[in-house]
């Protein structure tokens, strides 16, 4: 973890209020995961305990304590997906997906009118079926 990036985006937030969560999100983004070393420097910043930073990493399945490998294709699993077939084609996904991508459920992903929707990175993909969800795990 490069320690000058992370004191740029601890100092990037670091004023604003509610800084945590915008810090462990962009810290997350640029190292792939939120490593104990990442933990103290946000909590001495921010004048927290280590326990307290642990504490939302560990509640929020966005973040990781050490880097996932696998490229990363969240999709959503809320009522309004579902209702569009989102269940099936988790099944179907993770068949196609097997170990070369990790399919993440998430619980929606706030374009209710247009699932099944996924996210792959910050990128956010609707109106998926087999063909254009197996598109989409072919390119990762």
């Amino acid at each position: 973890m490069n320690a000058d990036e992370l004191d740029r985006i601890i100092a990037r937030h670091g004023k604003r209020e509610g800084p945590l969560l915008p810090i462990l999100h962009d810290v997350q983004d640029a190292f792939g995961c939120v490593d104990e070393d990442a933990i103290r420097a946000i909590a001495q910043a921010l004048n927290l305990s280590r326990a307290e930073v642990y504490g939302v990493t560990s509640f929020y399945h966005d973040f990781r304590t050490v880097p996932e490998p696998r490229p990363v294709l969240k999709l959503c699993r809320a009522e309004a997906c579902q209702a569009r077939g989102s269940e099936r084609l988790a099944k179907w996904a993770m068949d196609k997906a097997r170990d070369r991508v990790v399919i993440e459920p998430v619980y929606c992903l706030g374009l209710c009118s247009v699932g099944p929707n996924a996210m792959i990175g910050t990128d956010l993909h609707a109106r998926l079926d087999e063909q254009k969800l197996g598109a989409l795990i072919e390119a990762l």
